[in-house]
């Protein structure tokens, strides 16, 4: 059974400027900056990027009030939700209200009080603007952490701690992670505090790795909770661009249909017998693939397939809409399981996008 047949978890609904969260609204994906948030040009860029890449919300550093000020200006030139990740400086978060961000990333107990939470509270309030409260395994409470140890139950005591002062302030505009860097005891505080919140949920792996690694737990880590009905929103923390982040969760979502298909290229391993380069073309295909989708949002999505051989290529084209099976420099081209023709290498890739085009002309 895929995810999407599952009965997700019902969560309260938030808005992060105009993206619902939460309360059986779609997955959303995000991911953070990596350019200093005082760099208006270089930030805006950025977002610019993941946005083109399928990114619903980002997030960014906010190390100090230069920065906080810096959200004006970037807020201006984005539609896309914005959040400010706040440490420790409760004032931070009121200049980063004051400057039209959508939603904060901070923990209330480790800003000084129960005075400066009330003043964060008074400014989010008068636009309902979401807290993140997000506590990773490396920021457990010293208190917590000796009663549990560095365990699921540490993160997730930690983080109904953190929650527990703004409900004293009846403010319930709350989103969580509790992120591990480790999938076990991710996915063991995920649904503990599943179990005993219905607040929206951030999910996540911390501090996942370079892309091969990280991209593994991330997937775990997400996937299982995901498929088990869990989370809300999603980021894949990698050592790497934010662009690839934005890719992986895409894909993680599309895997699991919680997402609509986007390229969905299926192509072979390769083997001695491949004679073309298909580990090009595929990727050459999906880029391709992806631009035309985001020109064409609404069009059905064929499933291609580019396989490097006659072994198992034929039998792929018969299940995919639109194939390619390569031989000596050479492709036989496919479309709902009929060969069509025989392309040379090098027309391939046009050949297959105008092929698309053609078929997503005649099924919408």
């Amino acid at each position: 059974m895929n995810a999407d047949n599952h009965m997700r978890k019902k969560t309260r609904r938030i808005m992060l400027g105009n993206l619902a969260v939460g309360g059986g609204a779609p997955v959303s994906v995000q991911t953070m900056t990596k350019t200093d948030t005082r760099d208006v040009d270089a930030t805006v860029s950025q977002i610019s990027r993941i946005e083109a890449a399928g990114c619903d919300i980002v997030r960014l550093a906010v190390v100090d009030e230069d920065a906080a000020r810096a959200l004006r200006d970037i807020k201006m030139q984005t539609a896309m939700p914005l959040i400010a990740d706040i440490h420790f400086n409760h004032r931070l978060a009121l200049l980063a209200i004051e400057s039209g961000v959508d939603g904060l990333r901070i923990n209330p107990g480790n800003i000084g009080g129960s005075g400066n939470v009330k003043e964060v509270v008074s400014a989010a309030r008068e636009r309902r603007l979401p807290i993140r409260i997000g506590v990773n395994s490396g920021s457990i409470e010293p208190a917590i952490e000796a009663r549990y140890g560095n365990t699921a139950e540490a993160l997730v005591e930690s983080a109904l701690g953190h929650v527990a002062l703004l409900e004293e302030l009846d403010y319930h505009e709350i989103k969580i992670s509790v992120k591990a860097s480790d999938v076990i005891r991710t996915l063991a505080a995920y649904r503990l505090l599943s179990a005993r919140c219905d607040y929206p949920l951030h999910l996540g792996v911390t501090e996942a790795g370079t892309f091969l690694a990280g991209t593994v737990r991330s997937s775990l880590g997400i996937g299982i909770l995901l498929s088990e009905g869990i989370g809300d929103t999603i980021r894949v923390s990698l050592t790497d661009t934010p662009e690839r982040e934005v890719a992986v969760g895409l894909e993680l979502l599309r895997a699991l249909e919680l997402r609509a298909g986007g390229a969905a290229v299926i192509s072979c391993p390769t083997c001695g017998r491949v004679q073309v380069d298909v580990a090009g073309l595929a990727g050459e295909v999906e880029v391709a693939l992806e631009s035309f989708y985001r020109d064409s949002p609404v069009v059905r999505r064929p499933v291609v397939a580019v396989m490097g051989c006659m072994v198992n290529g034929p039998g792929e084209a018969r299940h995919a809409d639109i194939a390619l099976a390569g031989g000596q420099g050479k492709y036989a081209l496919y479309r709902n399981g009929e060969m069509i023709c025989t392309v040379n290498e090098k027309d391939a890739l046009q050949t297959l996008i105008k092929t698309v085009e053609e078929w997503c002309a005649d099924v919408s």
